[in-house]
This record gives C-alpha cells, sequence and structure tokens, in this order.
C-alpha cells in the first residue's frame, strides 16, 4: 500500500475550486422532492453491484421556506441513493433511490428512535461492499450538542443483501459511543477493509483498524494499528485500547481514497475549525503530511462533510471530485478540486506529518452552478 518513490508528488495545496452542481432539493439536478425529499446532508459514497450508493443523513421531506439546518417535518434518519453516471464533469444524476414500497418515499434505512437524549438519531458515517453484501458503518446519536459536538450511544454496521431493499442492524460487531470509531471511512485492499475512524464530533484524531474482508462481522478478526516497528513496518493489536493516533488533528467527517496522480492516500474531512482539509500519506497509518484548506469556512459559511470516491477523477487524479454539505440551505452539493503538488519529495516528512500548514488552499470561486 505504499506510493512508489519514483512517481509520488508532494501535495502542496488545491487550485481552481468550483461548485460544479447542486444534488439534492429545490433546484438541484435530481429530482429528490419525487421522494420526498426536501433537505438532506452528508452524501459519502461506495461501489456496489456496478453503481455507486450515495448515504445521506438526516433527511426530510417538507420544510419551512428559508428554513436552515436540519429540520422539518416527514424525518428519517437516513436516505440512500444509487447512480450509474461515470462522468462527474456536470455533476451526478442519480438513477433513483432506495424506496419505501408503501409511500414511495426514500426508504429510511436504518431507522433511528427520533427521541432526544436516548437515541436522537441513526447516521451512517461510511459505506462499503463486502461479501456480496452492503454495509453501512453508523452511529447512534443520543444528543446533538454544540457546534460540531454530539453524544453517541454506539457505533455499528447494519447490512443488506437485496441492493438496499431491506436492511438488518448487526448485534456484533459494535464500538463504544467514546471510542475512536465512531465515524470511519472504509477502504478496501489486498483482501483487508481498513477503517480510519474518530470519535464523536470533530476534536479528535484518526486510528486505524482493518480486518479481513470476508470476516467483518466477526468482532474477533478486527486489529487495531498499533505503531510502526524499527524498519517502518506496521504493528497489529486485538486490543482495542493499543489504538495508536495516526493524524493527530481535529476530525470529523472523514473520507479516504487512493490517488493515482500523487500515488499515494489523500484524506479529506471536516476540522474543528470549521473548515474542510485535505491531507497526503504514503500509507494509511502515516505519516500523513501537512494539512492543506481544500474550503475554508470564510469563503463557504456552514460547510462539512467532504467525500471522494476514487472513480471520480481526472486528468490522471489531478482533479478531484467530492460532495459536499452546506447547512443553509441543508443540501448536498458536487465541487470539483485541482490538486497542486511538486515532484521528487516524499510525500510527507517527520517534522511535517502532523502540523498543519499556515495557508494552503484558495478562495472559493464564482459557483458554476448554483442550481
Amino acid at each position: 500500500m505504499a506510493a512508489s518513490a519514483a512517481t509520488s508528488r508532494t501535495l502542496t495545496g488545491v487550485d481552481n475550486v468550483t461548485r460544479v452542481a447542486q444534488l439534492t432539493g429545490p433546484g438541484g439536478i435530481n429530482n429528490t422532492a419525487k421522494y420526498r425529499i426536501a433537505g438532506t446532508d452528508l452524501g459519502s459514497m461506495f461501489e456496489h453491484n456496478g453503481k455507486t450508493w450515495f448515504v445521506f443523513g438526516d433527511t426530510f421531506g417538507r420544510r419551512a421556506p428559508g428554513q436552515t439546518g436540519g429540520g422539518g417535518d416527514e424525518w428519517r434518519s437516513n436516505a440512500l441513493a444509487y447512480s450509474t453516471d461515470a462522468d462527474p464533469a456536470d455533476g451526478i444524476t442519480f438513477d433513483g433511490f432506495v424506496t419505501d414500497q408503501k409511500t414511495g418515499w426514500a426508504l429510511e434505512p436504518i431507522p433511528g428512535e427520533k427521541i432526544d437524549n436516548q437515541e436522537m438519531t441513526k447516521i451512517p458515517t461510511y459505506g462499503f461492499s463486502a461479501g456480496g453484501a452492503m454495509y453501512l458503518a453508523y452511529m447512534s446519536v443520543k444528543h446533538w450538542g454544540e457546534p460540531g459536538e454530539w453524544e453517541t450511544n454506539y457505533s455499528g454496521l447494519a447490512k443488506s443483501t437485496d441492493d438496499g431493499k431491506t436492511w438488518t442492524q448487526l448485534a456484533t460487531p459494535k464500538w463504544s459511543g467514546t471510542s475512536n470509531f465512531v465515524q470511519v471511512s472504509v477502504v478496501e485492499r489486498d483482501g483487508m477493509l481498513y477503517f480510519l475512524g474518530v470519535t464523536h464530533g470533530r476534536f479528535g484524531p484518526v486510528r486505524l483498524m482493518r480486518v479481513p474482508t470476508a470476516e467483518v462481522e466477526k468482532p474477533a478478526s478486527y486489529q487495531y494499528f498499533s505503531g510502526t516497528a524499527a524498519d517502518g513496518s506496521p504493528q497489529w493489536s486485538a486490543d482495542e485500547k493499543a489504538a495508536a493516533v495516526v493524524l493527530d488533528d481535529t476530525v470529523g467527517e472523514l473520507s479516504a481514497a487512493w490517488n493515482a496522480y500523487l500515488d499515494s492516500w489523500i484524506l479529506t474531512y471536516s476540522n474543528g475549525n470549521g473548515d474542510t482539509t485535505i491531507r497526503q500519506a504514503p500509507q494509511l497509518w502515516g505519516p500523513w503530511g501537512p494539512a492543506r484548506t481544500l474550503i475554508a469556512q470564510s469563503a463557504l459559511p456552514g460547510l462539512y462533510s467532504p467525500y471522494l470516491l476514487p472513480k471520480y477523477t481526472a486528468d490522471g487524479g489531478r482533479t478531484v471530485y467530492f460532495t459536499l454539505s452546506v447547512w443553509d440551505p441543508y443540501q448536498v452539493f458536487w465541487y470539483r478540486a485541482d490538486l497542486t503538488a511538486a515532484t521528487g519529495d516524499s510525500p510527507a516528512s517527520a517534522a511535517e506529518s502532523s502540523r498543519p500548514a499556515a495557508s494552503g488552499g484558495v478562495p472559493l470561486p464564482a459557483s458554476t452552478s448554483d442550481g
């Protein structure tokens, strides 16, 4: 999983950050009203059975004019769209949503209790495909706190074997609501699933765990990255308490993907300052290079949750496309950015591996499509 020294590039920033399209809600390129969706957020992506699946958070069928943030009537804790659109240049057109057969509305795959201080909602943090089944990693949210903070009961997995029509919440594996694997980003390499994880909110560091893809439902098969040996090789432990920090920053809503242009991993996330950030590493366990601002909160107030998918790139991976949520109007948008890089250097030096850069983003240009 290492980058090759001959072709690796060092990420120095981003350029040409542009809004391409609004994906959800009134004025968006997809008719989400057909599925009783007036507002939603998140939009992490995974591939399964020839489709890209878009995973949304709290979803509302009716909202008051001008309403800001989550809220409204006809609340579902989550929703799931699918697409065969392979061209990201003009936004992603959904083929449809998984629907409730009785109402025709977008289905709530993982129902939440919707009782504050008990279980407010269940938020899917990432999806993946394994053994012919679909899985959603989710967190049970007890209470929404101050911006960037929330309390969680636990995190776990839900499974579907019929392309998302029905879902089962698995009894195991589960992680506590204070663990470092409440929110995860999941990637697969060489028969292993790797979970980069953070705790609840946007103020904790990143740790890493792995499991053989064929054993994803077996708690005893999970291993936690515990550090590197003298030769740099990764060390793994069956003890979650041994999990080492791989990235020390304030991280929430994270998304990892292999990038061909950099010949390394990239990670996007929301940070504790409210900005969206991008970093690079030769391995999932690091060292992660300096933080580069993807889009600053000052340029786009209320932004959060930048999610990647390796297939949605252009120019050999130099251009990356990603979903991004905006609190006002509480919709999911499609963005693009060009990676800027220097050649001939290591993706991250020891001195830079956890130090945020002073700058690195660019002011957000005028939207090409505001919906």
